[in-house]
């Protein structure tokens, strides 16, 4: 059987996973997503493969057994009201993470979609997957937190752990640091946890500073770069390009894992950085190259962050798969840069939907966006930040 060069991996459930109409984390930007890419002609049926749940034994691979039974108590449509009165020491029913009828099921199937996608890439059947649903990194073994029920990135890291003994770089690009994923292999040398964000100082979930750098035989295997807020395209992605190429030449990993929050994005409401759509064409295509130059081209992406679910989502995940597909349409967005225009089709579809404009090209044209004050300063600090963090690379 050929090889598929990359696989998009979807299940209709994980459109389930949804806490209630109010809640930021809505995933209608699947739908989106998908619906923009196929009015540009970029995803296809051959490319799609529907993967299985996870079942208990996968997801024991990290989270507590006790956590899992409360999970699955507190998905009924009438939980036991005891189980209720343990919600919060499970990190449920919070604002956060709410619990809602079919949590468990949900969870379990974006975290078996992310394993599926891992086992696929490593059993040789394709080289590249992304799983948009994934990316769920905030979730601890003994609970959730920041709308994250089920940590599927790092249970695929477990599983490749246990079934390749595979070595893993996770690049993690979401604006909140990704703790849940760090923590879980905090102490594992051959897990290397890579974190750009923008710094805990003032952004959920307070972590992800420069000294964290792993423990035990593990040291020296984590690396955060924590921006400033307000920061740009242009101190983002220097942080970002500088430190990871340091990052993955030195570790080699069998396989990279990327998460793709795309909540960095100015016009995102849970944050206080400055970038534009810009980042989220450069940082796929530097992740791809990296896997090709270091992990046998190795790479799974997973989704994650992201509440502008009109204006930013779609775009930044469809450039995702533009660029793993090595689409056409990658080249003439690069061409034209904030003149590349997106299909007419989607943006009419959608529009009536939409509480704000639609953006009628991939790219944001910010000349007409203000600067930002201390421009300067903050791009100084970063890259004292991004300095520390390889130092000893």
């Amino acid at each position: 059987m050929k090889m598929a060069n990359e696989l998009f991996v979807h299940h209709a459930d994980a459109l389930r996973y949804r806490f209630n109409d109010q809640h930021p984390f809505n995933p209608m930007r699947l739908t989106l997503t998908i619906d923009l890419l196929r009015a540009s002609s970029a995803l296809e049926s051959r490319h799609i493969i529907v993967p299985p749940p996870a079942d208990e034994s996968l997801l024991a691979l990290l989270h507590r057994s006790d956590y899992i039974e409360a999970v699955r108590q507190l998905s009924a449509e009438s939980p036991v009201p005891r189980w209720y009165s343990q919600a919060q020491q499970y990190g449920l029913q919070t604002e956060d993470t709410p619990c809602f009828p079919g949590m468990h099921e949900a969870a379990a199937t974006i975290a078996g979609g992310s394993v599926h996608a891992a086992g696929a890439i490593m059993s040789g059947s394709t080289r590249h997957a992304f799983h948009m649903a994934g990316g769920l990194h905030h979730a601890f073994p003994d609970r959730s937190a920041g709308f994250c029920v089920y940590n599927d990135a790092a249970i695929a890291i477990a599983w490749l752990r246990r079934q390749y003994d595979a070595r893993v770089l996770y690049i993690d690009t979401d604006v909140h640091h990704g703790d849940g994923v760090q923590w879980a292999f905090y102490d594992d040398p051959a897990v290397c946890t890579y974190s750009i964000h923008e710094t805990g100082k003032f952004l959920f979930p307070g972590t992800g500073y420069v000294h964290e750098r792993g423990a035990e035989q593990g040291f020296g295997a984590c690396f955060n770069v924590p921006v400033e807020p307000y920061t740009e395209d242009d101190s983002w992605l220097e942080c970002f390009q500088e430190s990871i190429e340091r990052v993955a030449a030195a570790f080699r990993p069998d396989i990279i894992i990327s998460q793709h929050g795309c909540d960095a994005h100015a016009l995102d409401p849970l944050s206080h950085i400055h970038c534009s759509m810009r980042i989220y064409q450069e940082m796929p295509a530097t992740i791809h190259r990296l896997a090709h130059e270091h992990a046998g081209g190795r790479w799974l992406a997973v989704g994650g962050g992201g509440y502008d679910i009109w204006r930013v989502v779609p775009r930044a995940w469809a450039l995702v798969w533009l660029e793993m597909s090595d689409h056409p349409l990658k080249d003439k967005i690069a061409e034209q840069g904030s003149a590349a225009l997106l299909p007419e089709r989607w943006r009419a579809q959608w529009q009536p939907q939409s509480p704000d404009p639609l953006p009628e090209t991939w790219l944001d044209d910010t000349t007409s966006w203000a600067p930002m004050p201390r421009r300067a300063i903050i791009a100084e600090q970063n890259r004292a930040i991004k300095n520390i963090a390889i130092q000893d690379l």
